[in-house]
C-alpha cells in the first residue's frame, strides 16, 4: 500500500466525486467481480497485479480503460499497478479519446505524429505518465506473462478465444463510441462512454481489502 497520500489532478479528482456506482446494475456487478477477485488475491498475496485491456483496434474503449484503470488505483492508494493495451491489429488512439480524457482533467501531450502518434498522459504530477499508442496485445510494450487480459469489446473477445501468457482471461465488454463519429452526437457519447468505464472501474477498485 502506498505511504503517501495521493495527488491526482484537482480536476480529476472532481470529477471522480460525481460518479455514481450505486446505477452500476447487480448483473454488471457479476461481470466485474471476476476482476476484482484478480486483483484482491494479487494484492492479498503482494503480487504485482498487471491488467491488459484487449479491443479489436486499441484505439477507444482499450485505452479508456487502461488509463481510468491506473487512475482508480492510484486513487485507492493501490499500490503495484500496471495496465496496459492492445489490440488484435493496431490502427491509432482515436483523437476523440484524447479530447474525452483532457475533458475529465487529464494532461494529454502528442509526443509524436504519424499514422499512428504517441501520447503522454498523465493524471498526477508525481506519477509517471500512461503512454498512449495504438498496438497489438502482444506487443513488447506489453507484458508476456503473470497478467489479466480484460476484453473491452466482443469482436476481439469472440475472435481471439486464446490470448498467450494471460493468467486470467476476463470478458467486461462496453458499447463502441465509434459508431457515433461524425454525428452530433459525438462528444456526448464518448464522454458517457469514458463515464461508464471509470465508473466500474471505481467500483472494481474500491472493493479491494489490504
Amino acid at each position: 500500500m502506498m505511504t503517501k497520500q495521493p495527488t491526482l489532478f484537482k480536476a480529476i479528482d472532481e470529477f471522480i466525486k460525481t460518479l455514481k456506482p450505486e446505477t452500476i446494475s447487480d448483473e454488471r456487478k457479476a461481470t466485474l467481480k471476476p476482476l476484482t477477485d484478480f486483483i484482491q488475491f494479487k494484492v492479498s498475496n503482494k503480487q504485482a497485479i498487471r491488467l491488459n485491456f484487449i479491443c479489436t483496434h486499441n484505439s477507444r474503449r482499450s485505452h479508456l480503460s487502461q488509463i481510468w484503470a491506473q487512475t482508480m488505483a492510484y486513487y485507492f492508494k493501490i499500490d503495484n499497478v500496471f495496465c496496459y493495451s492492445g489490440g488484435t491489429e493496431a490502427t491509432a488512439l482515436f483523437p476523440m479519446v484524447a479530447k474525452t480524457l483532457i475533458n475529465s482533467g487529464f494532461q494529454v501531450e502528442k509526443l509524436s505524429e504519424g499514422n499512428n502518434p504517441v501520447y503522454s498522459i498523465k493524471y498526477a504530477d508525481d506519477e509517471y505518465p500512461v503512454i498512449g499508442f495504438s498496438k497489438t496485445y502482444d506487443d513488447r510494450f506489453n507484458p508476456k506473462s503473470q497478467f489479466a487480459a480484460i476484453m473491452t469489446c466482443s469482436q476481439a473477445d469472440g475472435g481471439c478465444p486464446f490470448i498467450a501468457g494471460a493468467e486470467q482471461r476476463i470478458p467486461i465488454t462496453f458499447e463502441d463510441p465509434k459508431v457515433f463519429d461524425n454525428t452530433p452526437q459525438q462528444i456526448e457519447k464518448y464522454n458517457e462512454r469514458s463515464l461508464q468505464i471509470a465508473t466500474e472501474l471505481w467500483y472494481v477498485f474500491s472493493q479491494i481489502k489490504f
